[in-house]
């Protein structure tokens, strides 16, 4: 954020030439004032003659000629390019005022001239001489924003240049900090509250904004302060965040505060606000941010006193209305109907090869199907393969889906149930039941991860999950210890539970268990505990990671370790440098893949750009094979670009440099990201780039696109992705495995029957939930090796997006909690930070009836004005009450 100009207003900093011999002055002003008008011509020598009289010795004709010339500079206007005319005519004067006031001895006329000069020396002091603050500083201490709001913009730009010169110095800034406090003021008054917060923040007060806001500017000044924090080198961008809830909590504008708490990750000020706000309604309406943004927070009784208020929210905070809600949207749009997965595929509008060979019966057409029918009908309780009525003769028909699949393959069978039931604990768990006892190993593993399926995103009081799964973590076979430990990790991601860690850290440093359980436990603790830092798990995951062996390390389950150590610091920066120091010290097979995936999980979601500067560099070296750390560098270019919508533009732009210059590995991972940057938002340059790779010769570089065009278009229905899909099926109809990943992201297209959301951002892309990104960078971590993990036999990784799936809907409730249908006008949201005025922040929209579903980068406001909104942004739940001004038309 540069200072304003200094030059600003046009003012050119030509000088004319001092010294210049006064003959050819003298021809250049007679031709000057044959072409001024005559009013111009006498006001030329009308301040000429001040200009004389201010040098006289009779100090009452001096006062007189500078207060006469104070006042035409004053009330001279201007259009925006052209100079004031007094300025203009003083312009040969200015040295000789200049030398005048040397001369004079100090008095208060003396200060008048300085007023005057620093207002000349607006268009005449060489650059950086800084004299208009010199002067200004020099003059009276008179209201500075009577010379006009140019003035006052020139020196704000003077003073940021004069304190840093002064700080390296270390020089006092009392007399800056006087002026600074008046423009600032200035600024508040005349709406140029980014002006007023730039300055602050050039001279490093802040603070003093708090005390300049008002009712009528605060919102502004806040929008301000957030969208320039994004922007802001650390410590700067948390400290101006920090700035911006104090001023929200004066005013009493409790949602955006609690918005702001939670993107600085602190607990405390979510007490506070809790605690300050007596409304229970907006409490409520706390209540359903937080769970929207996937943390679990603990009510205590020093927080809310009350035992049944106190039940309400927090199970309001454990999501219970979660799948209540998105059914009643689906009644609403009309969708509750199952899908199957021929439904999705369309086979009858692919004419020609291929369309006629599903009805070969296959293992891994019909795992894709189990897949596509899990993605498409999650939540709604009902599908046509799994939940098949039971007049159908008893049990036969799930069970006989079940096993179409071969040996793993059920198990994700069996999980699809839970995908199926998502949110609904109570009917989910007693469906699933019935698997507990099976013979087969692969369906009771399938069963137990599709409890954790069912409890993700949503708490219980009674947490089932740990109940059930607790048990099956101490069982010999591996299939059900992954089911159990992925189980756990879905179920509780997040909560920093820590029975699950006493639960699954003994796994981690078990001599005799497999690297996959060891594997699955690392990410299963890294999700339990994301983002929290806990040094135990690190320590523990760190000591897995050096007792492997080196063939261990070679398996591509291993790098799952360095994953779950990652989740650890999601978004953390640095608080990861001393894991990432330890990490230099492993076994070279996997150190700097540790130290990219730790680094890319630190900063993700932060938009750090030397970050991705360091990560490009990393892509750029050419190497020998087998190095796999390009893979999640290339990844984590996506991750912390996609914070802002700036650097993810150049992310995009950067990776197809990547595409046409980097090594076949390098390659393989970029669809991958930019399926990250656009997730569930198809942009329309990334589609025909991803469309273009999927024909690509290298089959692993079409499969990685194939599944990003499913992630870019996951929950959008998106009839133009879906179309590419179904050419591609026809494509590589003799194909298995690249057939599978086009089934897959078929299912992800219309993810939810179209309702649902991967993207991790909510609250107008202001904030990240942390669960949701851990879910899709550890599935994107699977996909960089496709043929071992999600065509071989761990394809239930891409269970883990469940993490981020969330109902893309505004649901508009009454004070009980009851859905209440009302008109809302959803449209683009336009930026208007820093805009005069009241700027309209939706663009071509439509009116519905809530609930309605939102796409990305879509905006919601209410079209009536019969109900108040407790929250200032329309998203997910939001509780309305009736407006008591609002008065029926008659």
């Amino acid at each position: 954020m540069a200072p304003a100009e200094s030059n600003s207003g046009g003012a050119t900093k030509e000088q004319p030439p001092v010294k210049a011999p006064a003959k050819d002055l003298k021809k250049k002003d007679e031709k000057k004032d044959e072409d001024l008008s005559e009013e111009d011509l006498a006001l030329k020598q009308q301040l000429e003659l001040y200009v004389e009289r201010a040098q006289d010795a009779d100090p009452g004709l001096q006062k007189v000629a500078l207060e006469s010339m104070r006042e035409e500079i004053r009330t001279a206007t201007s259009s925006m390019t052209s100079v004031p005319k007094p300025l203009k005519f003083l312009r040969p004067h200015y040295a000789t005022l200049q030398a005048h006031y040397e001369k004079m001895s100090d008095s208060d006329l003396k200060k008048l001239l300085a007023d005057i000069l620093s207002v000349l020396a607006l268009t005449m002091s060489p650059e950086g001489e800084r004299e208009s603050l010199k002067y200004r500083l020099l003059g009276s201490d008179g209201d500075i924003g009577s010379w006009g709001h140019e003035y006052v913009r020139n020196l704000a730009g003077e003073i940021s240049q004069e304190y840093s010169k002064r700080q390296s110095e270390e020089a006092p800034i009392d007399d800056l900090m006087d002026l600074v406090v008046q423009i600032v003021a200035f600024h508040m008054k005349h709406n140029a509250e980014p002006e007023a917060v730039d300055l602050l923040m050039e001279v490093e007060d802040l603070d003093l904004l708090v005390e300049h806001v008002d009712s009528t500017n605060f919102k502004r000044t806040c929008l301000y302060l957030t969208s320039s924090a994004k922007y802001l080198p650390g410590p700067d961008d948390m400290l101006v965040l920090d700035i911006a809830h104090s001023i929200y909590m004066k005013f009493e504008e409790y949602p955006r505060a609690l918005q702001i708490a939670l993107y600085l990750d602190n607990f405390q000020y979510v007490s506070e606000l809790f605690q300050r706000c007596e409304d229970p309604l907006k409490r409520q309406q706390f209540c359903f941010i937080l769970a929207r943004h996937g943390v679990s927070f603990e009510l205590t009784e020093s927080i809310i006193a009350d035992d049944e208020e106190r039940e309400a929210l927090q199970n309001l905070i454990n999501n219970t209305k979660l799948n209540e809600g998105y059914l009643t949207l689906a009644r609403d749009i009309e969708v509750m109907e199952p899908k199957s997965p021929e439904d999705i595929y369309k086979a009858h509008l692919i004419e020609g090869r291929g369309s006629g060979g599903g009805t070969v019966d296959s293992a891994r057409q019909n795992l894709a199907a189990t897949f596509v029918n899990a993605f498409v009908n999650a939540g709604f309780g009902q599908d046509k393969l799994m939940t098949v009525p039971a007049e159908a003769s008893s049990g036969g028909s799930s069970s006989s889906w079940l096993f179409k699949n071969k040996e793993h393959g059920k198990a994700s069978a069996a999980a699809s149930l839970g995908m199926i039931m998502l949110w609904d604990i109570d009917s989910g768990l007693a469906q699933l039941d019935k698997y507990f006892h099976a013979s087969d190993t692969h369906v009771v593993s399938g069963a137990l991860l599709g409890v954790g399926i069912v409890n993700c995103n949503v708490t219980s009081d009674c947490d089932p999950a740990l109940a059930l799964l607790a048990e099956y973590v101490e069982k010999e076979d591996a299939s059900i210890k992954i089911g159990a430990i992925m189980g756990l990790g879905l179920a509780h991601a997040g909560s920093q539970n820590e029975q699950v860690r006493s639960i699954l850290m003994p796994l981690l440093l078990d001599g005799r268990s497999s690297v996959d359980v060891i594997a699955f436990a690392a990410i299963a603790l890294g999700l339990v505990y994301v983002g929290s830092c806990n040094e135990d798990v690190a320590q523990n995951i760190v000591l897995a990671l050096m007792e492997r062996s080196e063939a261990e390390l070679g398996d591509p389950l291993a790098r799952f370790l360095p994953l779950g150590l990652g989740l650890l610091f999601l978004g953390k920066q640095e608080n990861v440098e001393a894991t990432a120091e330890v990490s230099k010290t492993f076994n070279e097979k996997i150190r700097k893949h540790c130290d990219m995936t730790l680094l890319s999980c630190a900063y993700a979601g932060t938009g750090n750009v030397l970050k991705v500067q360091h990560f490009l560099g990393q892509c750029a070296q050419h190497l020998e094979k087998g190095e796999s750390y390009q893979g999640p560098a290339v990844l984590g270019i996506a991750m912390v670009a996609m914070a802002e919508e700036l650097g993810l533009e150049m992310a995009i732009r950067s990776l197809e440099h990547l595409l046409q210059y980097g090594e076949q590995n390098i390659r393989r991972a970029v669809p991958l990201a930019l399926g990250l940057l656009c997730i569930s938002n198809p942009k329309v340059n990334v589609m025909d780039t991803l469309s273009r790779l999927s024909h690509d010769t290298d089959s692993e570089v079409a499969m990685s696109a194939m599944i990003s065009l499913g992630l870019i278009g996951a929950g959008t229905n998106n009839a133009r992705i879906a179309g590419m899909l179904r050419n591609l099926s026809s494509y590589y109809y003799k194909d298995a495995s690249l057939l599978f990943c086009v089934r897959i992201a078929q299912g992800l297209v219309h993810l939810g029957k179209g309702l649902l959301t991967l993207s991790p951002y909510h609250s107008e892309r202001f904030l990240m939930s942390p669960t949701a990104l851990a879910g899709l960078v550890v599935m994107l971590h699977a996909c960089l090796d496709m043929k071992a993990l999600i065509l071989g036999k761990y394809h239930y990784v891409l269970y883990f997006l469940v993490l981020a799936m969330q109902p893309r809907m505004l649901l508009t409730v009454d004070e009980n909690l009851k859905p209440l249908s009302v008109p809302v006008r959803v449209g683009q949201a336009v930026d208007v930070v820093g805009q005069a005025g009241r700027p309209k922040t939706i663009t071509g929209f439509q009116t519905h009836s809530t609930p309605v579903l939102l796409a990305a980068g879509d905006r919601a406001e209410l079209a009536t004005e019969k109900y108040i909104p407790l929250s200032p942004i329309l998203e997910g739940f939001v509780i309305l009450k009736e407006n008591p001004d609002y008065k029926e038309e008659s």
